[in-house]
């Protein structure tokens, strides 16, 4: 039986939508179904989180174990709260460090997904929808380049989330969250990906 441990913020706890719909559930669900057992997600993720929250969480629950796969998404909170990209990519290295450390010292077994652009949503209404693309596109172009060099997997879900982020069904009633159909779209990029190493 496989374990995952999914890390981050409010886009992997799936904020305003039922577990089940969550991209870790989904993605399980579909493991599964393709006769990869897969335990239920250990989830580490709570919305609003910035890099450092979730580091200091994983510290204070002091987490030793070791699983299949690892996802990490984390990083638009910093944005949010304009930080800058070098703080982001000092604290991003070292949390994608320990995620390859939780898959038992496998990069290949950690999978990580690009910051979704929450300024296309009707949420960032009156908002500077360029400068938070420019913004988001730094953050990315940093975090993908970590992740290419620690050797981990790199899904871009940013242009998803621009494509889908001003059609309401791929959002919750927040209007800046995501509904369970823009997880699936991560979830089954995620499978191939996922399945390749498992």
């Amino acid at each position: 039986m496989h374990t995952y441990l999914a890390l981050g913020d409010s886009y992997t706890i799936g904020e305003q939508v039922p577990a089940e719909d969550n991209f870790p559930h989904q993605l399980v669900a579909m493991l599964n179904k393709d006769g990869i057992p897969t335990a239920e997600p250990e989830i580490i993720a709570v919305t609003g989180w910035t890099t450092d929250e979730l580091a200091a969480t994983i510290e204070e629950k002091n987490i030793t174990g070791t699983y299949s796969f690892v996802t990490l998404l984390i990083g638009v909170n910093n944005q949010y709260r304009g930080r800058t990209v070098e703080n982001y990519r000092e604290e991003y290295t070292a949390l994608l460090q320990q995620a390859i450390g939780f898959a038992g010292g496998k990069p290949e077994r950690v999978f990580v997904l690009s910051i979704p652009d929450w300024g296309v949503t009707p949420f960032a209404e009156g908002r500077d929808r360029r400068k938070i693309a420019q913004e988001i596109d730094a953050y990315n172009k940093a975090k993908e380049e970590i992740t290419k060099a620690h050797n981990c997997h790199w899904l871009e879900i940013t242009e998803s989330t621009r494509e889908h982020g001003t059609d309401e069904t791929y959002l919750v009633d927040d209007k800046l969250h995501y509904s369970g159909k823009e997880y699936k779209v991560w979830a089954e990029r995620l499978l191939g990906m996922v399945k390749g190493e498992l």
